[in-house]
């Protein structure tokens, strides 16, 4: 500044290269460009969006979710697997019931299983399927114990799907033929052979319940087997 006569004050301008005051908005740019000695400084970068989540984070969380499934999977497998030697047991448990009662239905003269065409029906049904699932029971054993399958998996589960719904009709059956003849036995004498014969057809029902438990749950296995 320069004190002129009336006592007021005059700027000059400067001549030198200078810098615009800058906000955090517009930051400071060079106002002489001749001047080499001055640069301009670069602008602050706007706040950017959020970073995506590291990539190991994501490939983990995939991971975990991946690893969940597969649980679920082995645990609804494994119940299945129980069940399925769960119903079949009782299946093996009522046929050898029936087979004992009917066997030994033996009382003389007309009172002999024997005798009749149904009642032999129904103890060879039986006899099938205390084989059948006899068979099945020891190869679930053997399964749960060693880890191991006697037959390959795509294999067993047609087996098991078709071989228990031959089973259980044939039960169903041996139990449909037998107690018409039981019916006309009592009209005429109630008598200890009529009662093991019922016992008899009452096992055979026993056994065919659990049965047909075991082909929905040998469906369900099958329908969700992969074959590709």
């Amino acid at each position: 500044m320069v004190n002129d006569s009336d006592g007021e004050t005059s700027e000059q301008p400067q001549k030198m290269g200078s810098f615009d005051v800058g906000t955090s908005e517009n930051p400071p740019k060079k106002v002489n460009s001749s001047d080499p000695t001055i640069v301009e400084q670069p602008a602050q970068a706007s706040p950017a969006a959020a970073a995506p989540p590291p990539k190991a984070d994501v490939e983990s969380q995939a991971s975990l979710t991946e690893i969940s499934s597969i649980l679920r999977r082995w645990k609804k497998e494994n119940l299945l697997n129980k069940g399925s030697l769960f119903l079949r047991g009782g299946t093996l448990f009522f046929s050898f019931l029936a087979f004992v009662i009917m066997a030994s239905n033996k009382h003389g003269d007309w009172e002999d299983f024997d005798k009749y065409q149904e009642y032999r029906y129904c103890l060879a049904i039986s006899i099938l399927a205390i084989m059948y699932c006899g068979a099945q029971v020891f190869h679930q054993v053997n399964r749960i114990r060693t880890g191991k399958d006697l037959i390959s998996q795509p294999k067993a589960f047609i087996l098991d799907f078709f071989g228990d719904q031959i089973m259980a009709y044939l039960l169903i059956s041996a139990m449909s033929a037998a107690i018409p003849m039981t019916n006309r036995m009592r009209e005429g004498a109630d008598n200890i052979f009529t009662d093991s014969s019922a016992s008899a057809i009452s096992m055979t029902f026993f056994a065919f319940l659990p049965l047909a438990l075991s082909a929905l749950i040998s469906g369900f296995k099958l329908s969700n087997q992969n074959y590709f």
